[in-house]
């Protein structure tokens, strides 16, 4: 899986769309990035932004959107609706994949430094990378907005994180941090009744409701009369649910009541568990649930959650491919209720492109037919990927049919983690077989580099050497990987579907040659690296690999054969 961070700068300006589109363009221009949306907003002359790519993309994307943003906005001609501090008021950046919130923190103070240094703009850390207490929250950051900024910026407390303590009279100050991943979810109920759609939000949200004495006339608690405390001030209630905002609409085109959901951390509440117990609520209503909708994108991982949460509930095994696992997830929720869910307009993993797998893409003959080429590209690397990402494919089909089998019942549990192990490999040694070529490229790219100079030449040698070194990182995690593989082959042989034992087999005989041919390669390209003390470490980790591989196989080998001669 790639890493893949979202950024999502809120620029002030949303009327002139030349320089909307000027600074845009600053950000689109740097490789690796996708810019997913462009919203501007006329009253509150504000656009919206929202881009993705790896992280080193998306930090320098960012950058030379605050950059340009500085150039051509002037904060202190500015009006609008919207509070704001800055000509890139915030600009937050959001883990999506393979990527951690410690990451996307450190990713944003470096970029928050570099603004801060080199563009001279004040920059406040908030939101997960707020190194204060009073900084956590945007609204107590941009208090005073941009007018109040320069007497602010006196106040020693309100020193910024990085930059000067004076205001850029231009750009005034962005706010910079790192957030979870904000998901916009609509349930769809079967009622034109706005207010059950309200009652039920008031019961799933974090901040709740004011309780109230049911009204015996009613199913809607709305209708009950709110209960006091003392003092008059209504007795509150939380809600079921922690970082769940939620109200209650009728929208005119589908002819029925919403219950809007926003997700601030789908991972502290899932998705698919807020629609059951909507569900059961709109049940207790005399109503129900006929479907969902998404607003805008949605993480992989959180239709993943979704979908084996539904797998579970239905008894099925978990370890199946991806596509298997998301069509689960649409179907349980009812994603194709009011509007079309595609996945790959809706998967924010699936909507990037920027990720090029040609070789993947290629059915098997294909795939057969380029290798057959003179091209020194794919090549054993790449073929030794294959073979483990076929070897991990095999496991996990074993897993999936022990996990059927009535007298494995006991076993499902352990087959769920083998077959979901084995699929996740499986996708990582399929990413494997075009980096393997990919890292070739690298090594050739770096070898074109000028060289008409003592300093040129240095910078070369430097590069040659980081990029053969990756070209051998690849083929070693290939190696890991595929002993991975004979390791769950062992596993499934023994405890597995005995109908289906020689398939384990061939999967760890596919494994050991992918194990066998990814070493091959990192031994050959240890041949150009200069790093002794590299080389002699990657020599004993081959070695390593291979006495276990070779072991360990032959015990596999021998408990197939027996179990078949049996």
């Amino acid at each position: 899986m790639k890493k893949l961070v979202e950024c999502v700068p809120n620029f002030s300006e949303g009327r002139d769309q030349n320089k909307i589109g000027d600074i845009v363009k600053q950000m689109s221009d740097v490789p690796g990035i996708t810019v997913l949306d462009v919203d501007p907003g006329p009253d509150t002359n504000r656009t919206v932004v929202t881009i993705v790519g790896s992280p080193e993309a998306v930090g320098e994307a960012a950058f030379q959107g605050i950059k340009r943003a500085s150039e051509v906005l002037d904060m202190s001609q500015h009006s609008g609706t919207h509070p704001r501090m800055g000509a890139t008021d915030v600009c937050p950046f959001i883990p999506v994949s393979d990527v951690t919130i410690e990451e996307c923190v450190e990713l944003s103070k470096q970029i928050g430094n570099r603004v801060g240094d080199e563009l001279g703009i004040p920059v406040y850390l908030y939101e997960k990378s707020a190194q204060k207490d009073n900084r956590v929250k945007l609204p107590d950051i941009r208090k005073g907005e941009y007018e109040g900024l320069a007497e602010k910026l006196t106040d020693s407390n309100w020193k910024p994180d990085f930059g000067p303590a004076k205001l850029h009279i231009k750009a005034g100050a962005t706010v910079m941090g790192c957030r979870e991943f904000l998901i916009a979810y609509n349930i769809n109920l079967n009622t034109k009744d706005h207010r059950l759609a309200t009652d039920i939000a008031f019961e799933l949200r974090e901040a709740g409701r004011s309780k109230r004495t049911p009204n015996p006339n009613s199913k809607n608690l709305l209708d009950g009369e709110i209960v006091r405390n003392e003092d008059g001030s209504p007795v509150k209630r939380p809600g079921m649910f922690k970082d769940v905002k939620g109200i209650g609409w009728y929208v005119d085109i589908y002819n029925r009541a919403q219950i809007s959901i926003n997700f601030n951390n789908f991972k502290v509440s899932t998705i698919h568990d807020v629609f059951d117990a909507a569900c059961t609520l709109a049940n207790e209503r005399g109503i129900r649930v006929t479907g969902s909708e998404l607003v805008g994108l949605i993480p992989l991982e959180a239709m993943l959650m979704a979908g084996r949460h539904y797998l579970n509930k239905q008894n099925r095994s978990l370890g199946v491919p991806t596509a298997d696992i998301v069509e689960c997830a649409v179907q349980s929720l009812g994603l194709n209720d009011v509007t079309e869910f595609d996945p790959n307009v809706k998967i924010i993993d699936y909507a990037v492109q920027s990720e090029d797998r040609p070789l993947m893409n290629l059915v098997g003959k294909e795939f057969v037919e380029e290798l057959s080429t003179n091209s020194p590209a794919p090549g054993g690397g790449s073929v030794s990927a294959l073979a483990g990402a076929l070897g991990a494919a095999l496991s996990s089909m074993v897993a999936a049919l022990s996990h059927e089998k009535k007298e494995l019942l006991d076993l499902k549990p352990e087959m769920d983690e083998i077959g979901i192990e084995a699929q996740n490999i499986k996708d990582r040694l399929s990413f494997l077989v075009d980096e393997d070529t990919n890292s070739f490229n690298k090594v050739m790219d770096a070898n074109r580099l000028s060289a008409t100079n003592d300093e040129e030449q240095t910078a070369k040698n430097q590069a040659i050497e980081i990029a053969n070194k990756y070209a051998i990182e690849i083929p070693m995690e290939t190696a890991k990987k595929c002993f991975r593989v004979i390791e769950l082959a062992d596993t499934l042989v023994e405890k597995g579907n005995p109908n289906s034992v020689s398939d384990a087999g061939v999967a760890a005989e596919v494994a050991l040659a992918g194990v066998s041919g990814a070493c091959m390669n990192v031994l050959i390209n240890l041949t150009s690296v200069e790093d002794d003390s590299y080389c002699d470490d990657m020599r004993n980790k081959v070695e390593e690999i291979m006495e276990k591989a070779e072991s360990l196989q032959k015990v596999v080998f021998e408990k197939t054969m027996n179990i078949i001669n049996d």
